[in-house]
């Protein structure tokens, strides 16, 4: 059932990392006419928009994500006419575009930092984040995500400017009004040519309040986003999604509430950070707590059930490829990757599909020498430094590196997987051979159709939406199971969670209920579940 406005609750978003998705000109990098030309594909899997990771002028120190012109195009991906057309051209397939705004930070080369160097009475000067100093001593100790001080010298000025990732990345200052303006302006001219949402990039970082060691969930944060929503988004019929590492349920009821006064969701990724060394980074591996993720996301659907919005995620451009860390990436690829989606997308939110997700996609597990990603090169640095044998650092990398996720999308079986004519900007995983789209769109079994099946359930039946979440078999160490209910109809799902047959008794008084899709060619009799095995049942 929709409601006006609120579109976004029924939609499926895919996210496009364009220099990895398809090269149109054999430079070896993806680009906007690339993603003109796979619209048909994207049309076929059933997504109602994407989300387009930055594409603005950039110097590509940190993959776009340090942005040099917020209003026009990086040549690399092509120019402002080519995303004129994108945007259109889109919205013929009945998709919308949403753009990725970095707004904590600009890139170094930005006009605005360039001015703000000249001198501390420049205008510009107080659009970045500086403090006074020596040379040599720091502000404070605070540290970039991406390794190092958080702080950067500039002798001309005497003062250091404040960076939370690379040090060609310098922090916006929101207290500035001048900023924020400047902003509000970029984002209505995006706006004006025809944009259906925006992701907003660490926003929960943007009140960052650097002499108190405050960088994410400052205490301005939410009077800074309902000012920007107001100025913004709420002149439009647009999906907005915030990126947010601090997030927790009851910052989350802000973010989304149903008001529209800040954004439409968010990105929380308490989940995400489970399969890690409680304290330790990310590299610091440890198993996957399962009942804890069973816990994590009941936690989150009853949270903002009827207060809020969730959106649903395995993968993105940040993280590794989910079949890979959570499911099975050799014997049970598909049935797990099966698995994984059906679990995500039984639940109440927004899902969002990464490229190369609906094909069954995996890490990568390269050289050092092949990868390119700044976070992934300065960790094996840093790492080397302190001791850590080449083989640990080697194995955090292969489950943790970015770059799984920014390998080639894999087309078909030609050379470089038809991602491109050239030398690709990154190698193409070498299993492109065998996982690839041409071999899986309608191709009964594959995991494209079992994704493209999902999608049309997603828009067929109401309880996906709006259906409230009860936990099942909450203490089993093996099964995830589920109801989703809204009065007129029940929704079961269920999923053997690893590579085992498990009896799963509650399908005794489920079995004679309609099977709405399952990962495997049939349902099995009784009550076991084969490894990976997953289910949805409903009930009306």
């Amino acid at each position: 059932m929709k409601q006006p406005g609120k579109w976004w609750k029924n939609a499926v978003v895919y996210q496009i990392y364009p220099r990895s998705f398809q090269d149109s000109n054999g430079d070896g990098i993806g680009d906007i006419r690339g993603i003109i030309n796979r619209l048909d594909y994207l049309e076929k899997l059933g997504i109602d928009a994407i989300w387009l990771s930055p594409v603005y002028r950039s110097p590509q120190d940190d993959n776009g994500y340090d942005i040099s012109d917020y209003q026009d195009i990086d040549p690399m991906f092509g120019n402002l006419e080519d995303m004129e057309k994108l945007i259109r051209k889109a919205g013929e397939h009945h998709i919308r575009i949403v753009m990725d705004l970095v707004l904590n930070h600009t890139s170094d080369e930005h006009p605005w930092f360039q001015e703000a160097r000249k001198g501390k009475d420049n205008p510009f000067h107080d659009y970045y984040v500086w403090r006074d100093g020596e040379e040599g001593e720091l502000p404070n100790g605070l540290r970039s995500g991406f390794g190092g001080p958080a702080w950067e010298w500039v002798p001309e000025l005497g003062q250091y400017y404040f960076h939370q990732f690379s040090v060609k990345q310098p922090d916006l200052n929101w207290e500035n009004p001048k900023v924020r303006r400047a902003i509000y302006d970029m984002i209505l001219w995006w706006m004006d040519k025809g944009v259906g949402g925006f992701r907003l990039d660490v926003i929960d970082q943007i009140a960052k309040e650097p002499d108190q060691g405050i960088t994410g969930n400052g205490p301005k944060l939410h009077e800074f986003i309902r000012e920007l929503s107001r100025e913004t988004f709420q002149k439009g019929d647009l999906i907005t999604v915030g990126e947010a590492w601090g997030a927790d349920v009851e910052r989350s009821k802000l973010y989304s509430n149903p008001d529209g006064s800040e954004f439409s969701m968010v990105f929380q990724f308490e989940h995400i950070g489970l399969d890690q060394q409680e304290g330790k980074e990310k590299w610091d591996l440890a198993p996957l707590p399962f009942l804890k993720l069973k816990e994590v996301i009941d936690r989150w659907q009853r949270g903002l059930y009827g207060c809020g919005w969730n959106s649903l995620f395995w993968d993105n451009h940040d993280l590794p490829r989910i079949v890979s860390r959570w499911g099975n990436d050799g014997t049970y690829r598909a049935e797990s990757a099966k698995m994984l989606a059906t679990l995500l997308h039984g639940l109440q939110g927004t899902p969002y599909i990464y490229q190369g997700e609906e094909l069954g996609m995996t890490n990568a597990r390269y050289d050092i020498g092949d990868y390119r990603d700044i976070e992934t090169l300065n960790m094996y640095r840093e790492r080397i430094s302190m001791g850590y044998s080449k083989k640990d650092i080697m194995e955090s990398i292969h489950a943790k590196g970015r770059d799984n996720a920014r390998t080639p999308m894999q087309w078909d079986d030609s050379p470089n997987a038809g991602f491109t004519e050239g030398t690709p900007w990154i190698k193409v995983n070498p299993n492109y051979s065998v996982i690839n789209a041409a071999s899986q769109v309608d191709v009964p079994g594959s995991v494209f159709e079992y994704y493209r099946a999902l999608i049309r359930l997603r828009k067929e039946y109401p309880v996906f939406a709006d259906g409230c979440f009860q936990l099942l078999m909450r203490e089993d160490g093996d099964i995830f199971a589920y109801v989703r209910e809204n009065g007129e109809s029940r929704l079961l799902v269920v999923c053997n969670f690893f590579g085992r047959s498990v009896d799963c008794p509650l399908l005794k008084e489920w079995k004679a209920k309609e099977l709405l899709i399952h990962n495997y060619d049939e349902a099995g009799p009784g009550t076991m579940l084969r490894p990976y095995e997953a289910r949805m049942y409903l009930h009306r």
